[in-house]
C-alpha cells in the first residue's frame, strides 16, 4: 500500500518532534519552559545549548544545523516528484525550502563557506532567477532550475562524503 506524501510527511515530523518531547528532560526535571507539542513539532532540531533566554519573551535560538542533515533533508526529496498539481505545489516548495536550508548550513559550517564554493553559489544563482516569489505558479515557472539545482548539489556532494557522513 502506498501511503500518500502529506502523511509520510507528518510522520516524518511526529516522530522527532516526540522524540524531542521525551527526551527533553534528560535530568528527570520539567520539560524546558515554552516547549509545548506544537512548539516541538513546528522545530524539531536540538537546541544548541541550555543557556536561559535573554528575556521571558526571547526564545534561544538553535544552533547552525550540520550540512549532513540539511543534505539528508535535500536527498529526501529525490522520491517526490509532480505527479499533481497539489503535490507538485509541495514538492517544489519543499526542493526550495531544502535548499535555502543545505545553504545556510553550508555558510555556518565550522570549515567555513569556503569549503562548498560550487554549492553556495548555485544556490545563490537560483535564488537570484527564482526570486522572492515562492508562489506555485512562480515556483512551478522555474521547476527545472529548482531541480536541476537540487540534481547538480548531489552530485557535488557525493564527491564530498565528509561533509555528510
Amino acid at each position: 500500500m502506498r501511503i500518500p506524501c502529506p502523511v509520510r510527511a507528518a510522520a516524518l515530523v511526529a516522530l522527532p518532534a516526540a522524540l524531542l518531547i521525551s527526551c527533553s528532560s534528560v535530568d528527570g526535571g520539567e520539560p524546558s519552559a515554552g516547549g509545548g507539542p506544537t512548539t516541538a513539532a513546528a522545530d524539531t532540531r536540538p537546541s544548541a545549548g541550555t543557556q536561559p533566554p535573554a528575556s521571558p519573551t526571547e526564545q534561544p535560538s538553535p544552533g547552525p544545523e550540520k550540512v549532513r542533515d540539511a543534505f539528508a533533508g535535500l536527498q529526501a526529496t529525490f522520491n517526490d516528484g509532480c505527479t499533481s498539481e497539489g503535490n507538485c505545489a509541495y514538492f517544489l516548495g519543499r526542493v526550495h525550502d531544502e535548499l535555502e536550508r543545505l545553504d545556510k548550513a553550508m555558510k555556518a559550517d565550522p570549515k567555513g563557506p569556503g569549503h562548498f564554493p560550487e554549492p553556495i553559489a548555485w544556490i545563490a544563482e537560483l535564488r537570484e532567477t527564482v526570486g522572492t516569489d515562492r508562489s506555485y505558479p512562480n515556483l512551478k515557472k522555474h521547476e527545472k532550475e529548482l531541480v536541476g539545482t537540487r540534481d547538480r548539489i548531489n552530485v557535488w556532494m557525493q564527491d564530498h562524503r565528509d561533509d555528510y557522513r
